[in-house]
């Protein structure tokens, strides 16, 4: 027996809501998608014709790979060096108790709540102060900035999940704290830490507005499509947004798929780093 019984039009109206949202969020993109199979030049309904010519454009393009290279030297840079970061802070979080923990914290996870113009502003300004703006390692320390709070918050709720005691008896039996961190907390947060490389690949690869302050002429993809809309319509800027949408969801996807799995129980982990 159901604990409330349950109004046929409410469920109705609910879905229809539901429908008109995922409807309002995605219809911008998938218009983005049709045109960039359109022959002509401006966007405008009915089509013209069906033609893959600025995917062969934007492929032939030099400007569109060194920029996409750009975008993925940072994301890579961007992904494994903050998923580092996030893990030592979600770490020490779990670990320690100390005075201003809460202080830390709350400076630990206050980038991504800063606008991204401001940030921009202020990653600039320190940057070009120890003269290392105007390149791609400018955008990757710009970006790490940004990203590792992502990472720390995503491997910070799956050690919540944790008993803490688990490592405390990997030590009891024999095991280095080393070794306890290899064999019991890594593999514990082994989803979480997969999903924090997606996810913080993901922001990097999308970010535009940090990256178009610091990255000087060493311009990520985001940024070209700038250079791309100034005095003139391409279609080449649907082009390149299906393909930045379907990579940034790809990475979404996957990192959902790994933080819904149950990592296997630590406690056999626990045992194999006593007997080593």
């Amino acid at each position: 027996m159901n604990a409330f019984n349950r109004n046929p039009l409410v469920e109705i109206a609910l879905k229809l809501y539901l429908l008109l949202a995922f409807a309002f969020i995605f219809a911008p993109i998938g218009a983005s998608f049709v045109f960039s199979l359109n022959v002509d030049r401006f966007p405008s309904l009915p089509l013209g014709g069906f033609s893959t010519i600025w995917y062969e454009t934007v492929a032939a393009d030099p400007l569109v790979w060194e920029g996409l290279r750009n975008t993925l030297v940072t994301g890579l840079s961007v992904s494994v060096l903050a998923t580092a970061i996030g893990f030592g802070a979600a770490y020490t979080d779990f670990r320690y108790h100390f005075m201003g923990k809460s202080l830390y914290l709350a400076l630990a996870l206050l980038p991504p709540t800063i606008p991204v113009v401001i940030l921009g502003l202020a990653m600039l300004a320190f940057l070009s102060n120890i003269h290392l703006s105007g390149a791609t390692h400018s955008v990757i320390i710009a970006h790490v900035v940004m990203c590792a709070p992502f990472a720390m918050a995503i491997i910070r709720l799956r050690l919540s999940q944790m008993d803490s005691s688990l490592e405390a008896a990997a030590w009891n039996l024999g095991a280095s704290e080393w070794m306890a961190m290899r064999h019991v907390i890594i593999p514990f947060c082994k989803p979480a830490i997969l999903a924090a490389l997606f996810i913080t690949m993901a922001v990097s690869f999308d970010e535009f507005a940090v990256a178009w302050f610091v990255s000087g002429l060493n311009e990520t993809l985001p940024v070209k499509v700038l250079g791309f809309l100034q005095g003139q319509v391409s279609p080449r800027i649907n082009v390149i947004g299906t393909f930045v949408f379907i990579v940034s969801m790809t990475l979404v996807v996957l990192a959902q798929i790994l933080l819904m799995k149950r990592g296997s129980a630590p406690k056999a982990a626990a045992d194999n780093a006593g007997v080593q």
